[in-house]
């Protein structure tokens, strides 16, 4: 039987660019139990970083989060999602460029695949975003972790230079437009 404690909690799984950026923001977000950085996507089993890198393993760079519906919604993720990356450039985020850059919602079931569908066609019929949205809404494949390095990035290595110019203004901006939803 599965724990009672663990029964109410759901998986969304996203691509948006570098998935230390979306990870960082995700794992603040009260009703965010854990967000994990890692690979989906593609055609290659068990790929390593350097692998999805290269652009030949068909995988996104990738977060899986798992959250309680009861404390956020799956469509407030949506709106972080989309408040986190460009989702009109196809296969590139700012200076990084390739398939494993595409902007992606892996759906894992039909309400999830709904809601995605409702909320790209809000955006693309507000022009939210300027011009048309190219994230793709596929549904969930394997997901594959990425190594322990990758793992909270931002929180072990803040001073790189590419968390510095990156990471860091995109979580100060997203500090600031969703306090009200961060943990204490």
């Amino acid at each position: 039987m599965e724990n009672s404690q663990h029964a109410h909690l759901e998986t969304a799984t996203f691509a948006g660019g570098c998935f230390w950026c979306i990870e960082t923001a995700f794992n603040r977000l009260r009703g965010v139990e854990r967000a994990v950085s890692g690979y989906t996507g593609g055609d290659v089993p068990n790929p390593s970083y350097r692998a999805v890198c290269t652009g030949n393993t068909g995988h996104a760079e990738a977060v899986q989060i798992t959250f309680n519906p009861e404390h956020i919604s799956y469509r407030t993720l949506l709106e972080v999602f989309f408040s986190l990356h460009d989702p009109t450039t196809l296969n590139r985020q700012g200076n990084d460029v390739g398939t494993q850059y595409r902007s992606a919602i892996f759906y894992h079931d039909q309400a999830q695949h709904e809601a995605a569908e409702a909320i790209v066609k809000e955006l693309n019929d507000s022009r939210a975003f300027g011009q048309p949205l190219v994230t793709e809404i596929v549904p969930a494949t394997r997901f594959y972790p990425a190594e322990d390095e990758h793992q909270r990035y931002f929180e072990k290595a803040p001073y790189t230079p590419y968390c510095q110019v990156v990471v860091a203004p995109k979580v100060a901006k997203f500090r600031q437009h969703y306090a009200s939803l961060l943990k204490d």
